[in-house]
C-alpha cells in the first residue's frame, strides 16, 4: 500500500512538472492541480474505510490515538497517544501544507495556479495555531501525567514543550514580519528550545550519556552490541536538530535550490531524526519496563534444544 501511495505521488510530480499552458485559453489545465488533492482524499479514504480491508484494526488504532491526542487531556495518557503525539510534533511542515491545501483548492486558486494565501489575515493567524498545536497537545498530556502520577518531571517535559512553541512563535513571526528585533527573539528562543530538546532526547528519552555506567557515556543496559552505534546517533541527533534553524540562521536559499525546495528537504532531515528517536526511544523504554518487572527482556524456551539434540544422537 505505502509502495501503491509512493508510485500516485510521484504521478502526481510527474503531471505537474508536464503541465502545459493552454494556447486557446492561456490558463493552465485545471484536472493537473487536482492531482495532489485526489492523493490526500485517497489516503483519507483509506485511513476512514469502514469495511475489514486494508488492515482495519490497525487503521481503527490510529483513529483512537489520533482521538485522545486531540482531546488531550481529556483521556487517560498512554505510550501510544504520547508516542504519536512526539510523531505529530515532527510534522509540522505537514500541517501547514494541509493548511496550504484549503486555501489553494476552497478558494479555488487552482484553476490559475496561482495564490494569494499570504495575503489573507485569517490564513496567517491558522499559519501560528496549525504548528503549535501539536506541542500544545504534548504539553497538555504533560500536564495530565503531572497530575495524575505526581511526577515533577512530566512537568519539566511540559515545558520543555512550551519552550518549543514560544521558539515556533517567534520563528514564524520573523518569517512573516522580518526586522531585527524579531530575528533577535526568535534566535534566541530556538537556540533555548534546541539546547534544551537535544539534552532531553539524549539523556532522558534515550536514557545516555551516564557517565557511571557499565557502558561508559551511554547506559547499563543496550540492545545494540556495537556501542558506536549510540555515539554515531547523539551526532545525528545534535545535527538534525540545528536544521530547523535555518529560518533564523538566514539559510533560506541556496544557490541551486529554490526557497521551496529547502523547506521540504529541512522537513525530510525532521522526519529522519525522529526515526532515529523512535527507535532508541522505544529501545530505553523497553528496557525501563524490563527493569521495573513489567516486561521480559527474553523468553526462556521450556526446554534446551542442544541439550536435547546431544540426547537424541
Amino acid at each position: 500500500m505505502s509502495s501503491g501511495l509512493a508510485v500516485l505521488a510521484l504521478a502526481g510530480v510527474l503531471l505537474n512538472l508536464d503541465m502545459e499552458m493552454d494556447p486557446r485559453t492561456k490558463t493552465f489545465e485545471a484536472w493537473t492541480e487536482l492531482v495532489p488533492l485526489g492523493l490526500v482524499i485517497v489516503v483519507l479514504g483509506i485511513i476512514l474505510c469502514p469495511f475489514n480491508i486494508m488492515y482495519r484494526p490497525s487503521r481503527f488504532f490510529l483513529i483512537q490515538a489520533v482521538v485522545h491526542c486531540v482531546c488531550a487531556p481529556l483521556y487517560k495518557v498512554t505510550l501510544p497517544d504520547f508516542f504519536l503525539a512526539d510523531q505529530l510534533t515532527s510534522q509540522v511542515q505537514a500541517f501547514r501544507s494541509l493548511e496550504f491545501y484549503v486555501c489553494y483548492y476552497g478558494w479555488g486558486d487552482f484553476l490559475k495556479r496561482s495564490h494569494n494565501c499570504l495575503d489573507s489575515n485569517v490564513y496567517k493567524t491558522f499559519y501560528f495555531i496549525v504548528a503549535i498545536i501539536p506541542y500544545w497537545i504534548r504539553s497538555l498530556q504533560c500536564l495530565r501525567r503531572l497530575v495524575e502520577e505526581k511526577d515533577g518531571m512530566q512537568g519539566l517535559n511540559g515545558l520543555k514543550y512550551f519552550s518549543t512553541i514560544v521558539a515556533v512563535a517567534m520563528r514564524t513571526s520573523f518569517d512573516m514580519k522580518k526586522g531585527m528585533t524579531w530575528k533577535i527573539l526568535a534566535m534566541t528562543s530556538s537556540i533555548v528550545a534546541t539546547l534544551v530538546s537535544t539534552y532531553w532526547d539524549i539523556v532522558i528519552d534515550w536514557g545516555l550519556l551516564q557517565r557511571n555506567s557499565e557502558n561508559r557515556w551511554l547506559r547499563d543496559k543496550l540492545l545494540i552490541p556495537n556501542k558506536s552505534v549510540y555515539f554515531v546517533a547523539m551526532v545525528l541527533n545534535v545535527i538534525l536538530r540545528l536544521a530547523w534553524m535555518q529560518s533564523v540562521l538566514g539559510f533560506r536559499e541556496a544557490p541551486f535550490i529554490h526557497r521551496t525546495a529547502l523547506v521540504a528537504i529541512v522537513a525530510c532531515l525532521e522526519i529522519i531524526r525522529r526515526g532515529i528517536w523512535n527507535f532508541f526511544r522505544l529501545e530505553n523504554e523497553h528496557l525501563n519496563n524490563v527493569g521495573k518487572y513489567r516486561a521480559f527482556k527474553s523468553v526462556p524456551l521450556p526446554f534446551n534444544y542442544y541439550h536435547d539434540e546431544g540426547k537424541s544422537r
